[in-house]
C-alpha cells in the first residue's frame, strides 16, 4: 500500500490557500503538518499572508511557505491576475482552497481552467446560520474548521489520521532566543499567559472584570509570573497599566518583538487565558492548555483550539448565545450579558483547574 501511494504521489504538488486573519490560518497548521508527514513524497506550498511564515517554520522539509500581500501587491483582479501567473509556473498538480472566498475562488478559477483538481473547503454555512438564529435556534456541535481542512484533502485523494500535539513536537524550543528580561523560570513558579484581546467587542472580558482576574489569581499563586499578550496601540496602553499595578505581570508582546518569539514563550507557560481570539489558537499549536472566555460565539461553531479540554471553557448560558460566528454582530440586547455575566470567581477557578 505505501509502495503504491509512493508511485502515485512521487511528483505531485499541493497548493494550500488561505489568507484571512490570524487565528484561521493558524488552524490549518495541525493538518497540513500531519498531511506533510504522511504524505513524504508530496510537495506542499502553503500560501498565506506574510505574517503566517512563522507557523510553517518547523514544518517537514517537504512543505514550502509563499507569502502573498493580496491588499496591496496584488489587489484586485489584475493583482490577482499577476499572483497567478507566479504560481502556475510552479505546476500544482492539486489546489486545496481553504478559504472559499472571492480572491480564492478567482485563483481556483483559472486553476480550474488549466485542468487541475480543485477542492473548496465546506463552511456548513446552513448549520452555523441555525446555531445563531434567534427564531430557529440550534445548538448543535458544526463540524470543526480542522476537520472542515481535513475533509478537503480527502476529497483530493489524501486521506489523513491528525497525529499533531505541537509545532515543537518534533524539536524543543530555543529559549535561548527570548529576550534576557524573560529570566528562566524559578522553582515552584507558576507561569500563567493572558491574551484579554480579541477582534470585536463581543469577545472581549470586560477589562474591569480581567483586572480582578489577575489580582485573585496572584493571591492565590503569589509565587505566578503573568504574561500579558497584545499589540494594538490601545492593547498596549491597558497591557502596561497592569504591568504597573501587579508586579508580577510583564507586557509579553511589547517584550518579544514577532511572532516566532510569542510562540516560544507560549510553550513555556502552564496555562493561557484567552479570548476566543487568535492566541487560543497560537498557544494550541505549542500544546498550552487554554481557559478560553466565550461570549456572542460559541465552540458549537466549530473554533474551539486544537484539542482543547471542553472543561477549560468559560461561558454562560443564555437563550441568545450564540449570536453570532465570528463575533462582528453588536449585542442586540446591548448589555452583552453573555461576557457581563461571567464573573471572575468563575474565570480563576478554571484557570486554578486547568493547573491542577
Amino acid at each position: 500500500m505505501e509502495k503504491e501511494q509512493s508511485n502515485k504521489v512521487k511528483t505531485e504538488h499541493i497548493l494550500i490557500i488561505r489568507f484571512s486573519a490570524m487565528g484561521d490560518v493558524a488552524m490549518t497548521v495541525p493538518i497540513v503538518k500531519t498531511l506533510a508527514e504522511q504524505y513524504p513524497n508530496v510537495r506542499i506550498t502553503m500560501l498565506s499572508k506574510p505574517f503566517a511564515r512563522a507557523f510553517f517554520e518547523n514544518m517537514p522539509s517537504n512543505v514550502g511557505f509563499m507569502a502573498a500581500d493580496i491588499k496591496n501587491e496584488y489587489r484586485g483582479v489584475k493583482g490577482l491576475n499577476a499572483l497567478y501567473r507566479r504560481l502556475s509556473a510552479k505546476h500544482f498538480t492539486a489546489i486545496a482552497d481553504l478559504h472559499d472566498t472571492l480572491r480564492s475562488k478567482y485563483l481556483c478559477m483559472r486553476f480550474n481552467l488549466n485542468r487541475n483538481r480543485v477542492e473548496h473547503v465546506n463552511k456548513h454555512k446552513h448549520g452555523k446560520r441555525l446555531l445563531t438564529s434567534q427564531t430557529k435556534k440550534r445548538l448543535c456541535q458544526q463540524p470543526t474548521a480542522f476537520q472542515n481542512y481535513a475533509d478537503v484533502f480527502e476529497r483530493l485523494g489524501y486521506p489523513i489520521a491528525p497525529t499533531f500535539t505541537s509545532i515543537f513536537q518534533d524539536h524543543t524550543p530555543d529559549l535561548t532566543l527570548l529576550p534576557d528580561s524573560i529570566t528562566p523560570r524559578q522553582q515552584g513558579e507558576t507561569w500563567l499567559g493572558i491574551a484579554p484581546f480579541a477582534a470585536h467587542n463581543a469577545k472581549v472580558y470586560p477589562p474591569k472584570y480581567m483586572e480582578e482576574v489577575i489580582r485573585q489569581f496572584s493571591e492565590r499563586k503569589p509565587n505566578s509570573r503573568i504574561f500579558l499578550f497584545g499589540a494594538g496601540k490601545t492593547e498596549n496602553v491597558q497591557l502596561n497599566e497592569w504591568t504597573e499595578k501587579f508586579p508580577n505581570c510583564h507586557n509579553a508582546s511589547a517584550l518579544l518583538g514577532g511572532l516566532s518569539n510569542e510562540l516560544i514563550l507560549m510553550s513555556q507557560l502552564d496555562v493561557m487565558l484567552s479570548m476566543d481570539s487568535a492566541n487560543m489558537h497560537l498557544a494550541s499549536l505549542v500544546g498550552t492548555p487554554v481557559v478560553s472566555i466565550w461570549g456572542a460565539t460559541h465552540p458549537y461553531a466549530g473554533f474551539m483550539g486544537w484539542q482543547q479540554s471542553p472543561d477549560n471553557v468559560v461561558q454562560v448560558d443564555l437563550s441568545c448565545r450564540p449570536c453570532s460566528i465570528y463575533g462582528a454582530r453588536p449585542c442586540f440586547r446591548g448589555d452583552y450579558a453573555c461576557l457581563n455575566s461571567i464573573s471572575p470567581e468563575m474565570v480563576v477557578a478554571k484557570i486554578l483547574n486547568a493547573l491542577a
